[in-house]
């Protein structure tokens, strides 16, 4: 163990729970549980690969303890009843045998349950919906308050009986607690709404229920939203206050922050530093004198082990982090930091898929979420040599790949630098963090003597034949999406113009003045890439305008992205037009049409964000060349179809099922 990290590497003692390393793995919805509420093997899978990764303690995600009237996903857990017990107990048994501790999340969805889901009229404090456009729910009578109270003690006495080390009630982040501790959702005018006091009296009255059925040994977690981050809503300093009335019987307080609302604050968006929350558990800390978790974008274990040794925190909490990496703590141990593969915070694979769309998790830099990086232990049989064609995300990762699992790989790049789009878009400063994954995927090159790079070649057929292939996975990457556009090839990106692509924007990006007051911007397109622009130009007070032809901008983000967009923009007066069509490119101006018929938008910096377009025509010249030969020619990422980076990683790490189709395993 690295000496550097000693304060990550002590024990924890907290009443009957001893902890090994202070690493917390936070409580994430994965919908991978079964539709009775009953944990899965797979379930049990996901979590069995971060107690083994060294992980100190695991803190499950949310299990309903009043369900369906509580239950907020299609497949959450569920500890309403002694049935789930068993498959409970099965989880803690198969982690404990790696020395993680466990705990259990349990909830109540309250306003946050969704009708179509519970066939139920949501519940709450008040009449006030969870967010912006939710359900109207009823307000609790007192006696279903009563009743609620006692499932909660119920559930975390299940909880002990499975096996737990531990159980955290969960009052943030706009679930039924938090609705009665926020002055946002609870307009109550009897004992439970008003003051301070009386707001947090439904949850005091669990904790003490759950200290009561489980017993002075057994520790209790509270999950807080500390700061609310919205206007109106708790702030730390009112959060200091209402805990004098939760914190005798609270062991570990899990310092969070945000509601509905303020969701890119509750999941860090990615502009987020390491750790940027850290001020929040410290004056929890420093008031209450009991152990605090603080969590937010923290990836990076010289952060995590600062925050230690300042005091700032006796606890680091991670999620998604370990979604992509399962095995941080061990090579933080070992001293491998470089073989981390850090989150991005991206939000895509974890928040987009569950929150979106309602699918399991996924995640866009670890395509093996559930069974681990399993494919090393596979070999080829037979020798094998693979050609890869783009440096790119997709293709570093086919690359690696393929180089792990034995064969001679080749990967060929036409520019004189790897990483790709990536690369590119992670110069923007907010997107800095997106650099993190081409980056250990280089890492991964430089440490696979079967794996050549030869940048600066371009893919061609006689150059691919050189190396005998068996197999060529062309990831030629995309462009930007240029429709025959009047104006537009003439005018973008040409040298002294004002028109960009997000590319030309790039090369340029040290070029544009750190104040635009009084300089329009106009930015065509309302997808991520228009937004990534918009983002960057409007902290420098310049009047932007963003023009999007369907009725709706930034429709396909992730809820957490689309939020700080909303936000952002709300902020920074954007004008936002949308069923606005790109008619003609001038050299200062768009022509666009809408329902109101063409109008003039004049501009200092214009930028066209149409979206990108596979870069494909190589497949099939390859296709074609190969068609006589024992070569199998296969498509991936952008290459294939202009998409997110996340489908490019799944088809690279594919290259596996080719060799296993071809025979080589």
């Amino acid at each position: 163990m690295k000496n550097n990290y000693r304060h990550i590497f002590s024990p924890l003692t907290v009443r009957n729970m001893t902890l090994k390393n202070r690493i917390v793995m936070m409580p994430m919805g994965t919908n991978y549980g079964e539709q009775s509420g009953e944990m899965s093997f797979l379930h049990i899978n996901y979590y069995e690969q971060r107690a083994k990764g060294g992980v100190g303690l695991i803190i499950m995600e949310n299990a309903s303890v009043d369900s369906p009237l509580g239950s907020n996903g299609t497949t959450q857990l569920r500890i309403d009843h002694d049935n789930y017990i068993p498959r409970l107990f099965k989880c803690c048994e198969n982690l404990h045998k790696y020395g993680a501790c466990v705990a259990i999340q349990i909830n109540h969805a309250g306003a946050s349950a969704v009708s179509a889901r519970t066939n139920m009229q949501p519940v709450s404090a008040s009449d006030i919906p969870s967010k912006e456009g939710g359900e109207i729910p009823r307000p609790l009578e007192k006696e279903e308050i009563l009743r609620i109270v006692r499932k909660y003690g119920e559930a975390a006495k299940r909880a002990q009986t499975a096996g737990f080390d531990a159980v955290e009630i969960h009052a943030g982040h706009s679930y039924l607690i938090s609705q009665f501790l926020s002055p946002l959702t609870n307009n109550c005018t009897d004992e439970f709404g008003g003051s301070l006091e009386n707001r947090t009296r439904f949850c005091r009255m669990v904790v003490d229920e759950v200290r009561r059925q489980v017993g002075p040994g057994f520790p209790i977690l509270l999950r807080l939203s500390t700061d609310e981050l919205m206007e109106g809503g708790n702030t730390l300093e009112d959060t200091l206050k209402y805990l004098e009335y939760l914190q005798d019987e609270v062991d570990i307080f899990n310092v969070s922050c945000g509601l509905n609302g303020s969701i890119q604050y509750q999941i860090d968006a990615n502009y987020f530093e390491d750790g940027w929350r850290a001020y929040m558990a410290k004056a929890v800390k420093e008031k209450f004198h009991k152990p605090c978790i603080t969590m937010g974008n923290i990836r990076d274990p010289e952060v995590a082990e600062k925050i230690l040794a300042d005091g700032d925190a006796d606890l680091i909490g991670m999620g998604r982090g370990l979604i992509a990496d399962p095995e941080w703590v061990n090579k933080t141990a070992e001293g491998r930091e470089e073989d981390i593969r850090k989150c991005i915070s991206c939000n895509i694979g974890c928040a987009g898929n569950r929150i979106g769309f309602n699918r399991p998790i996924r995640c866009t830099v670890n395509p093996s979420v559930l069974e681990g990086d399993v494919y090393k232990e596979r070999k080829v049989t037979k020798n094998c040599n693979v050609v890869v064609v783009g440096g790119g995300t997709a293709g570093l990762e086919a690359a690696c790949t393929a180089a792990e699992v034995g064969c001679t790989t080749f990967l060929l790049e036409k520019e004189e630098s790897l990483g790709g789009l990536a690369s590119q878009i992670s110069k923007i400063p907010a997107k800095g963090r997106l650099g993190d994954f081409p980056a250990y995927l280089m890492h991964r090159v430089s440490r696979l003597h079967n794996l050549y790079i030869l940048t600066g070649t371009e893919g061609k057929e006689d150059v691919i034949r050189r190396f005998h292939p068996d197999i060529v996975a062309v990831a030629a990457g995309s462009v930007p999406l240029l429709p025959p556009i009047k104006g537009l090839r003439e005018q973008i990106d040409r040298e002294g113009g004002k028109v960009y692509s997000i590319l030309g924007m790039i090369r340029h990006i040290k070029d544009f003045p750190e104040s635009l007051e009084g300089k329009k911007i106009a930015v065509v397109g309302g997808g991520a890439v228009g937004l990534d622009v918009v983002e960057f130009f409007a902290p420098r007070k310049a009047d932007i305008s963003i023009i999007e032809m369907m009725d709706q901008i930034g429709r396909d983000l992730d809820p957490v992205t689309k939020n700080d967009t909303k936000t952002m923009m709300k902020k920074y007066h954007v004008t936002q037009q949308t069923g606005t069509a790109l008619q003609e490119v001038r050299a200062s101006s768009f022509l666009l049409k809408n329902a109101g018929g063409e109008f003039e938008l004049p501009f200092d910096y214009g930028f066209v964000c149409l979206g990108m377009r596979a870069n494909g025509r190589l497949f099939e010249t390859l296709s074609e060349g190969f068609a006589s030969d024992p070569v199998e020619v296969v498509n991936i990422g952008d290459s294939k179809r202009a998409r997110r980076m996340i489908d490019g990683t799944f088809e690279g790490r594919n290259i596996v099922n080719v060799l296993e189709q071809k025979g080589f395993f």
